[in-house]
């Protein structure tokens, strides 16, 4: 019986986040996997006799001549890499593989999904090089091996980024967590996505509960005895999605470990990875069209022009993801300008906490999807500038918990003698320029608390006056109106009018 764990209990750290190392030494290694080969594609025969079509003359179609079927569409490419590399085995050259991979995961993966959630895709194999680019022909690449990763020219670099700001999805995972494949994976996203951070998911991810809900996954390492741990995915964030999806465990979908276990591996049991699979399908579906919307760069047509008089918002950084909503404020500012008569100039200062140049701005903006921590100094910073009469607007984007926790905890840090307190209905905040009463919350709200119609913001005080306005729920996600399906937050009419009552509360006092 699978008894439970912590992570490190099992695996033990490769960089500053995991490493998984095993007994067997570096040097050449077998993956069973490897020998069982792709399953034949099915063939069609038609049951018709074999009688020729009319008019003749014509060649008659035989009862045991094929018939093909139109393929389905491809919703995965699998990346290969061509070419050979030679190596001296038993005193002789031979040919190996610049790049070994294997198609059983995949494929029992695809079969699996299609029958549970109704669909009808398939997986293709592919090349970088052969590739169109393009999501809407492959929506998720994968990529699987045991051996390191080949290099890629800048190139192709280049065109795999813009797949992924496109809209698409890759998706990585270590066979039989081979450390020589972690090792090269790690630089190779951080390549890819320079500075987007890599980093564990949340247990609450829309990830873990798209289809199933997962809080424990068995994984077994060679052949001891089988325990449990919180899924563990690794992944960068586009947006509010998560772009490129890494498992340093096997993803094992096609292997039996239960009773076959792998002698220098660690991998998954069969049962959970096909959930967490079917999962990164249905996250990956779900998010493209949000996914392709996203990476439409929304403008602040004044952003070179100098600052007058005028709305400037300072979005605060972190070492969090502290942009998942680029879009947001340009698009609220829009609305502030047609509806209001405040003055705005699309224009976002991005501004680190502990910079003096804080000062210059009357209101501060933060938000993110993670965990994050502020320095000493970016505290005191942003202690004297609300003490000051700054305001400071803070968004769980898509309602994460992760970045909630984290925000209660560093301003605590901030401001140690206040709490944040909810605002009540009276609250000026709710009066102008929009009278809120009641409000429409975004479907994942509303499925978890059918009930909630009121308004949710948080608040604290400083001289009588807000200092602080924070919003547990998303607020950003509706700014941005393009429909991300995982949004925990406001329906976007709603989010866009508590957005300008803020901003507009926030100038006045």
């Amino acid at each position: 019986m699978a008894r439970p764990v912590k992570l490190p209990a099992i695996v033990a750290a490769v960089s500053a986040v995991i490493v998984f190392t095993f007994a067997a030494a570096r040097g050449e290694w077998e993956n069973p996997k490897a020998k069982q080969p792709p399953r034949a594609k099915p063939q069609r025969r038609s049951a018709a006799e074999g009688l020729p079509p009319l008019p003749l003359p014509a060649t008659p179609l035989r009862r045991s001549e094929k018939k093909r079927e139109p393929a389905p569409p491809a919703l995965v490419g699998m990346i290969q890499f061509s070419g050979t590399r030679f190596e001296v085995v038993d005193g002789s050259r031979t040919p190996v593989h610049r790049f070994p991979t294997t198609q059983i995961d995949i494929e029992r993966l695809m079969n699996h999904a299609n029958a549970r959630l109704k669909i009808r895709y398939r997986y293709a194999p592919t090349s970088l090089g052969g590739f169109s680019w393009d999501p809407r022909e492959m929506p998720v690449l994968y990529l699987t091996g045991w051996t390191p990763l080949p290099n890629m020219s800048d190139e192709l670099v280049a065109k795999l980024r813009r797949y992924l700001y496109d809209g698409g999805t890759l998706v990585l995972h270590a066979q039989c967590g081979r450390p020589a494949f972690v090792e090269s994976a790690r630089p190779a996203i951080a390549s890819l996505l320079p500075n987007r951070q890599l980093a564990p998911l949340d247990t609450d991810a829309p990830l873990f509960h798209a289809y199933y809900n997962i809080d424990r996954m068995r994984v077994r390492k060679n052949d001891e005895p089988f325990k449990t741990m919180k899924p563990y995915i690794e992944a960068v964030y586009l947006g509010c999605r998560p772009a490129v999806i890494f498992s340093p465990i096997d993803l094992n979908c096609g292997w039996d470990v239960e009773n076959n276990p792998i002698e220098g591996g660690i991998l998954y049991h069969q049962d959970d990875a096909l959930k967490l699979g079917i999962n990164i399908i249905t996250t990956s579906l779900a998010n493209f069209q949000y996914a392709r919307a996203w990476g439409t760069q929304k403008v602040y047509h004044q952003q070179g022009d100098a600052t007058r008089d005028q709305l400037v918002i300072a979005q605060l950084v972190h070492d969090g993801d502290w942009d998942p909503t680029p879009h947001a404020l340009p698009n609220l500012m829009k609305f502030i300008q047609t509806g209001t008569t405040l003055n705005v100039q699309f224009k976002r200062q991005v501004v680190d906490p502990g910079d003096p140049a804080l000062f210059r701005h009357p209101v501060a903006y933060i938000t993110g999807l993670r965990d994050f921590k502020l320095t000493d100094a970016q505290v005191t910073n942003l202690r004297a500038y609300l003490a000051g009469g700054g305001v400071l607007v803070a968004d769980a984007a898509a309602g994460m918990t992760a970045f909630d926790v984290a925000f209660r905890r560093e301003l605590q840090r901030v401001l140690p003698n206040a709490q944040l307190a909810s605002l009540p209905l009276d609250s000026p905040l709710y009066q102008m320029p929009n009278k809120v009463r009641a409000v429409e919350y975004s479907p994942l709200v509303k499925a978890q608390n059918a009930g909630l119609n009121a308004p949710a913001l948080e608040g604290i005080k400083i001289d009588g006056q807000l200092a602080v306005i924070y919003s547990p729920l998303s607020l950003a996600n509706g700014w941005e109106q393009l429909g991300f399906a995982y949004n925990r937050g406001y329906a976007d009419t709603d989010a866009i009018g508590i957005g300008v009552n803020i901003l507009s509360y926030a100038l006045t006092h």
